[in-house]
């Protein structure tokens, strides 16, 4: 193996921009890049580590000797150690030993910025590419359209090493193979996207991904990047959207990542009241360091350019944003303000959103924000964070608490449902039933709902029909849509045997049904973030736990009625207000045969009377299912 050699791959305006914090594609710069020098072929490696004194390059193309690739770091006082290695070429594996000025300990790192990493346990990065043919071009050139705020966005919230696994082999499926029985299935259920959690390379099973230490890797668990970006592709030519989860919030502490990088705080806030989450026992950045902030920065925007994702789900938004988040008395110090805000996190949020949405357009970032931090979902031109949308995790909360009530007691907790729209419209809202509400011996969906078999699942259909008739995206976390009834395990397979129960069966034919109702009726979407999308008929009917209510677009022919029954007791007669004249359609029953209900239905079309009620100058008599939902359009 020839000697390192002298190369960069840096500008003065690239340092410029670094050490500014400006600089959102590190990635084209830093890492492993496989290049020609002098007419050799190799790779040219950068890595940023300002307390090392030494730092070499170490793989199995040199036998792991670290005297013999020793890359030499900039005169710029930028940190950055770089070298070109003639020879090396693509699938070598690699690592830096970097040998710190605070105490000449010597460590081993994963790069921060390798494209592959080596399958956990084991931990070197690997020399790789980004080269693929795309074949998405339809989706990417309409995407602007299709992922707009006034479109459907129903998500299907997925975990690729436990949606299904193969039989025969008891192992994960790959990324190819999901690329075809993942794909598939979605697009038959009928979401509009999913959401993967953490798919960047993480060491340890259990922590699901978001424990992250190849921020730029997909994880070799399932395959290539290569493949990875296969599946993404095959996603988006069946008209399917694709959200990345994404974990700017804190990062492990295993001895080849991040952590303590070159012998000093270099990622990781230096104060553990600000740099070490109790909670996870994880590290947290830097919000306050530019070149922390470009590292990040730079990894959302790779993502995005390179794997053509449609948006980012960021997680934990709200320990970023809070100085105290789950911190006792004492453990935290207030900003300048005197505040408990973050200001660091807060400014960072901003800009990342800012360099989100100005370089791609189409995309939407969500964020997993818990608390009533303000405008999280609004322009930071007008003080906003910039996100796009925000989990609507108070929603999520107070439902499923109303749900788990036995039916006699629910007239006593009518506001548990009412609320949410008090507050719908403050934000753009998602309304979330993800993993976290299926784990922890918090039981599954349907594990929750009270009464016999038949009852659990009437209601679990009542849930979901409530779900997509309410204003917001939708997000459904993978199992929840035929009605699991255990606890979601990361280690296995969800229970698919389960599909040939007929409750388990028109559970999911509910859900492939409320998505075509969500998607094929404008009023479900057009206005899904505006108070202009929604009309109470009848929220205090308490006694009966009845809720009527509009849902509006831009054309009012196309308004949908909604009534649910939150009791076994079936309704007949049950008269609510209209505003304007014709006659009822009845365009879903959650109670039809077809899901597992009782069939108890209206005509085909409804009189509409010309009798004042609710307020309203017209009005019709219904029958109402036993913990059910209807909805109608009027004809």
């Amino acid at each position: 193996m020839s000697k390192i050699i002298s190369h960069s791959l840096f500008t003065d305006f690239d340092i410029s921009l670094f050490k500014a914090g400006k600089h959102f594609r590190l990635y084209e710069k830093l890492g492993s890049h496989l290049i020609e020098v002098n007419g050799e072929q190799g790779v040219y490696f950068a890595v940023w580590a300002p307390s090392a004194q030494s730092v070499s390059v170490i793989g199995d193309f040199n036998s792991w000797n670290g005297n013999e690739c020793q890359l030499e770091v900039r005169w710029d006082s930028s940190g950055i150690w770089e070298g070109f290695i003639p020879g090396v070429q693509k699938g070598a594996v690699y690592k830096y030993r970097i040998r710190s000025f605070n105490n000449n300990a010597l460590t081993e790192k994963t790069d921060p910025f390798s494209l592959y990493c080596e399958h956990p346990p084991q931990t070197a990065s690997i020399v790789w590419d980004l080269d693929y043919k795309w074949k998405d071009d339809k989706w990417m050139k309409s995407r602007k359209d299709t992922n707009a705020l006034d479109k459907p966005y129903s998500v299907y919230e997925v975990h690729l090493g436990s949606w299904k696994r193969h039989q025969a082999e008891d192992r994960f499926l790959t990324y190819r193979e999901l690329a075809e029985d993942l794909v598939n299935y979605v697009k038959e259920t009928g979401f509009t996207h999913v959401e993967l959690m953490p798919v960047m390379e993480y060491p340890y099973d259990p922590s699901w991904g978001y424990q992250l230490v190849g921020y730029f890797a997909p994880t070799s668990r399932f395959g290539t990047p290569q493949d990875f970006m296969y599946l993404v592709d095959k996603l988006h030519q069946a008209g399917i959207g694709v959200i990345l989860d994404w974990v700017p919030s804190h990062f492990p502490d295993d001895g080849h990542g991040l952590g303590y990088f070159d012998g000093s705080n270099l990622y990781e806030h230096p104060d553990r009241r600000k740099g070490y989450h109790p909670d996870w026992k994880s590290l947290v950045f830097n919000y306050g360091r530019n070149e922390v902030r470009a590292f990040l920065i730079s990894n959302a925007i790779f993502w995005l350019q390179h794997y053509h994702a449609d948006g980012l789900r960021v997680d934990a938004v709200a320990s970023m944003l809070y100085l105290d988040y789950s911190r006792e008395e004492g453990g935290w110090e207030p900003n300048i303000f005197g505040g408990r805000e973050n200001l660091d996190a807060v400014s960072f949020l901003k800009e990342f959103n800012e360099a989100v949405y100005t370089n791609f357009e189409g995309v939407q970032t969500i964020a997993e924000e818990s608390t009533a931090f303000p405008m999280v979902s609004r322009p930071t031109f007008q003080g906003g964070l910039g996100f796009g949308m925000k989990w609507m995790m108070g929603w999520m909360h107070d439902t499923l608490q109303y749900f788990k009530r036995e039916t006699i007691y629910r007239k006593y907790h009518q506001n548990d449902l009412t609320f949410s729209m008090t507050y719908a419209f403050s934000e753009n809202f998602m309304l979330p039933i993800s993993h976290d509400e299926v784990v922890h011996g918090k039981y599954s969906v349907l594990g929750r709902m009270p009464g016999d078999e038949w009852q659990q699942f009437a209601n679990l259909r009542l849930l979901y029909g409530y779900m997509f008739t309410h204003p917001g995206a939708k997000l459904l976390f993978m199992g929840s849509e035929f009605g699991q009834r255990r606890e979601w395990n990361f280690a296995g397979s969800l229970d698919w045997h389960l599909l040939e129960s007929k409750f388990n069966s028109g559970i999911k034919n509910v859900i492939t049904d409320l998505n075509a109702l969500y998607k094929l009726n404008p009023a479900m979407h057009e206005k899904q973030f505006s108070p202009e999308g929604f009309e109470w008929i009848s929220y205090d009917d308490h006694q009966n736990a009845v809720l009527a209510f509009i849902r509006k677009g831009n054309n009012v022919k196309g308004d949908v009625i909604v009534v649910c029954n939150f009791t076994p007791v079936v309704r007949t007669d049950y008269r609510i207000g209209l505003p304007r004249k014709g006659k009822l359609v009845q365009i879903f029953n959650s109670d039809d045969e077809r899901y597992g209900g009782s069939g108890v239905t209206n005509e085909a079309k409804i009189k509409i009377d010309k009798e004042e009620y609710h307020g309203k100058p017209f009005s019709a008599s219904l029958v109402l299912p036993p913990l059910g939902v209807i909805a109608f359009k009027i004809s």
